[in-house]
């Protein structure tokens, strides 16, 4: 079992150490990728960028059958080209591509969401997700494509698939064809109507011919890693898909 998505030291939002995560992992008995953040352009800057050439100096010592390296690139317009010079440079075990922003604005924040309804900020959040699967088919992951359903700033702001069913349809099947797993983020799984919600999306990826998905818990502190695994487990069991990890950018089943 590998929880596939945590952020350590090299990533601006995380403190966490390796000596914690190989703790956790032997701990739980479960392998972890590393997945730090890369947000080129990001509106401050400096943050959600790191040196890749460190990155790999510190964490190689650590590498083994336990213990992968990846990255989490944040998929925007202005830098697909960089994206993909670090995908092709470096020999990542495992590259998720995420949407963080829209526009250029994190959807974290307030702003994106004042004086605009959940169905226009929602709608345009899968627009631009599907643009830029298409301008990123060199990933391995999409991940976690409920983000927004964390941030946003609405009395209801869980994601119903039957709302956006035309929009996720086109992102699923643009994954499926280019060659992309889907990830199953845990995140917002302690939650039964998270779940429930979810299990809809994830069944439409299995019926549209998605097969396998990536697990990853996102955690920033050593507390939240494997946290959820075993709903995510029941969930692609119910929703018949198998759950794999990255090495050397190839699939392997857990």
């Amino acid at each position: 079992m590998f929880d596939c998505h945590m952020h350590a030291n090299f990533s601006t939002d995380s403190r966490m150490r390796v000596e914690e995560i190989l703790a956790k992992s032997e701990e739980l008995n479960i392998g972890c990728i590393i997945t730090e953040h890369i947000d080129f352009n990001f509106p401050r800057p400096g943050e959600f960028i790191f040196d890749i050439d460190d990155y790999f100096k510190t964490y190689n010592r650590y590498r083994g059958d336990k213990f992968l390296l990846g990255v989490e690139l944040g998929m925007k317009d202005d830098c697909i080209s960089d994206n993909k010079e670090v995908a092709e440079r470096y020999p990542f075990d495992y590259i998720i591509g995420s949407i963080h922003m829209i526009n250029n604005t994190d959807l974290y924040y307030e702003k994106l969401y004042n004086g605009r309804t959940k169905n226009q900020v929602y709608t345009e959040y899968f627009q631009c997700m599907l643009k830029n699967i298409k301008n990123h088919t060199f990933i391995d992951s999409l991940g976690h494509i409920d983000y927004i359903a964390r941030y946003a700033r609405y009395e209801d702001k869980e994601l119903y698939y039957n709302e956006y069913s035309d929009l996720i349809d086109e992102v699923l099947k643009m994954v499926i064809n280019s060659g992309i797993v889907l990830e199953l983020n845990t995140k917002r799984l302690a939650d039964k109507g998270s779940v429930d919600n979810l299990i809809e999306i994830y069944k439409r990826y299995r019926e549209l011919g998605g097969l396998n998905v990536t697990i990853g818990s996102d955690a920033h502190n050593m507390n939240d890693i494997g946290k959820n695994l075993n709903v995510a487990l029941k969930l692609a069991e119910v929703c018949e898909l198998k759950p794999v990890y990255f090495r050397n950018r190839k699939a392997e089943y857990m």
